[in-house]
């Protein structure tokens, strides 16, 4: 190479920043400035009552209406979310699961509007309901019909949105929920093997292939970034080794592994949040480096993000990190790195093997579908030993468990280092609903929402009924209300039984602390563990209720997506000792408002209640002004501390006190 030679660059990876809140033209103004910033592709976050399918105005959506993404309830909220971005040149990603069908519907009805070639619109919809039955919460149905539904998108697109991915394999909620290597990649090959599956009966045997090429993946990488660097070549041999050999798909390109990544958030802490920033660029480098493993799209959490909703200065963070990576450093002008290097080789080499061992298991239950149960109480066991090493510092956490002293952080300043959204977001995106549902050809609705419950129930491919419905006015809320009709809901396993596990040691002292409380309270201590709301991050949750029933507490937890009126009346009918609630999409004022106001009212106010989330200082204040006994955020890892915390609560005479 002479010095006037420049080497050739890679083109660089897809820059995403997984964004929206509060109401679609807040959205589309930050969706449009962070364009304007560099970012090369949309990533969509919508807020919890679209992801489950309820309106803004479902009981269900209270307080949740605009936290943690979007609200898309309709025709006009997408259209206004999209206004003045040309789809038909957009690289779009929405994370929507359960409701895929519909807000892929919304979407091609949008572009349509815009006067764009449907044939040409490119993205993803992650469309990934195993894994909200694992780790994430947002399903609505039952498996078999929902995976019906992944496919049913597959086979439309196949015909009508040929650059569009139709599924997205996500083992990103996988590895937040506690999943060793091994099993983030077993795990989600063994869904993609059961979409591939259910998909063959769908298309025609000729255009397979190209269904099986446009599979993607969206994975997580760790702090530990050899690990995960080896994890996603692991995960490139494995899939062209799954494709080639159960599907016999002979080109190579279609055999291709296509992934996005979202970095851990598992790992951000709210200890020194500054920490964070390294974090984040250390995780990028395991899915950057490889250049025969690299992420084909990368998005970055903001260093704030166990704090609360990041700013959009936080965002732009993390998007100019990335594109230092790509356009400051040399590394897209080599091959890749590692090949042949024996140590990546041993490693690679070792994951597929675990991988492989637990695919087996898996197939001999069925598949994936068919383990559901299994696998979740697989992770909620390996979250259980993760949060274990922490506690004990088997693994070290700086600033967590090690090297916890620290100068104030200058970057959290007067606004708490995060955004907040406004609480009359609510009730005006509620108002702009029900204008919608007065100004529509409502006779309209009702024939097109027919027509998708006579398609529904025929096994008919419900794209089509879907597109007239959004066309047509119809909410999510409708749609959602006729799969739930016509297919049934769904309470997924929480992975935590009553029997106590063999992680009891070094709980000694503990357990005989409940057991001397039982004896002062006449009966087993009696904690219920709560979700309002529609959260469905549970890993929290399920850590407390399984160290809670190793130190030989009578729990109850039900799982996810509870009314306040529900907790409170389960925790009447199984006289209760204490309460412990877990909300992590921000709705902890209005939720555990409405949980004391009616505790109060049906005489239970001295119940101690306990609350667990991602919450700022100063709602931490308002909490226990209503009445709130313990608040705990993401800094309090020792759960031994919790339960002692219980213990206490539940003592006769720290209630009667």
């Amino acid at each position: 190479m002479t010095e006037t030679t420049k080497p050739k660059k890679d083109h660089p990876w897809l820059f995403r920043t997984y964004a929206g809140h509060s109401t679609a033209a807040k959205s589309n103004a930050l969706y449009r400035t962070n364009l304007a910033k560099g970012q090369t592709g949309l990533s969509v976050a919508f807020d919890l009552p679209t992801q489950t399918g309820y309106d803004s105005d479902h009981v269900l959506a209270r307080g949740e209406v605009g936290k943690v993404g979007v609200p898309v309830c309709h025709l006009g909220d997408m259209r206004t979310l999209f206004d003045q971005i040309p789809l038909e040149q957009m690289n779009t990603s929405m994370t929507i699961n359960a409701p895929a069908p519909w807000l892929l519907s919304l979407y091609i009805a949008v572009a349509e509007e815009q006067g764009a070639d449907i044939s040409k619109l490119q993205g993803t919809v992650q469309n990934d309901l195993v894994k909200e039955y694992l780790s994430r919460g947002t399903y609505i149905c039952p498996p078999k019909p929902s995976l019906t539904m992944i496919t049913d998108v597959a086979a439309y697109t196949a015909q009508n949105l040929p650059k569009w991915n139709p599924m997205n394999v996500c083992s990103y909620h996988l590895q937040e929920a506690g999943a060793t290597p091994e099993q983030e990649l077993a795990f989600a090959l063994a869904t993609g093997i059961a979409v591939l599956d259910d998909l063959k009966g769908k298309v025609p045997a000729a255009e397979f292939p190209a269904m099986v090429g446009r599979i993607s993946f969206f994975v997580n990488a760790g702090i530990r970034f050899v690990t995960e660097m080896c994890k996603m070549r692991a995960f490139t041999e494995l899939w062209d080794e799954i494709c080639l050999d159960r599907y016999g798909i002979a080109e190579e390109k279609y055999r291709r592994f296509r992934y996005g990544v979202q970095v851990n958030s598992l790992g951000l802490t709210e200890q020194q949040p500054e920490n964070n920033v390294y974090r984040i660029l250390i995780e990028m480098l395991a899915v950057t480096l490889s250049k025969n493993a690299r992420a084909r799209a990368v998005q970055l959490p903001a260093w704030n993000e166990a704090l609360g909703l990041p700013r959009p200065w936080d965002q732009q963070w993390s998007l100019r990190m990335q594109q230092i990576m790509a356009y400051e450093t040399d590394l897209l002008e080599y091959g890749d790195l590692f090949d042949g290097n024996p140590v990546v080789t041993a490693k690679v080499e070792s994951l597929k093997a675990g991988a492989r061992q637990e695919l087996e298991t898996l197939d001999a239950m069925g598949g994936a579908i068919a383990a559901i149960d299994y696998m979740k109480a697989r992770l909620v066991d390996s979250n259980a030993a993760r949060v274990g090493n922490i506690e004990t510092g088997e693994t070290t956490i700086v600033g967590v468990n090690r090297w916890t002293e620290a100068e104030p952080s200058p970057l959290v300043g007067s606004d708490g280092g995060i955004m907040t959204v406004d609480p009359a977001v609510e009730a005006d995106q509620i108002a702009r609903l029900q204008a919608w549902r007065a100004s529509r050809d409502a006779v309209a609705v009702a024939v097109a929402l027919e027509q998708l419950r006579a398609d529904a129930a025929a096994g008919k491919n419900i794209m089509p009924a879907s597109i007239a419905a959004a066309k047509a006015g119809a909410t999510t809320g409708e749609w959602a209300g006729v799969m739930r009709a016509v297919h049934g809901e769904y309470r997924g396993p929480t992975g935590v039984s009553r029997s106590p596990s063999n992680r009891t040691e070094g709980l000694e002292d503990i357990r005989a602390a409940v057991d001397a409380v039982s004896s002062k309270l006449g009966r087993r201590l009696k904690f219920l563990v709560g979700k309002p709301g529609l959260d469905g991050h549970s890993n929290g949750a399920e850590q407390i209720a399984f160290r809670a029933r190793d130190c030989g507490m009578d729990i109850t937890y039900e799982g996810i997506r509870l009314t306040p009126e529900q907790i409170v009346t389960q925790a009447a009918a199984e006289e209760v000792h204490v309460i412990g609630l877990s909300i992590l999409s921000g709705s902890h004022l209005p939720l555990i408002s409405e949980v004391m106001e009616r505790m109060r009212a049906v005489g239970l106010d001295h119940i101690p209640v306990c609350v667990g989330g991602i919450i700022p200082e100063e709602d931490a204040v308002k909490l226990k002004a209503m009445g709130v006994a313990r608040v705990y955020t993401p800094k309090d890892f020792e759960l031994n501390r919790i339960m002692m915390d219980i213990v206490a609560l539940a003592t006769p005479e720290t209630v009667a006190a």
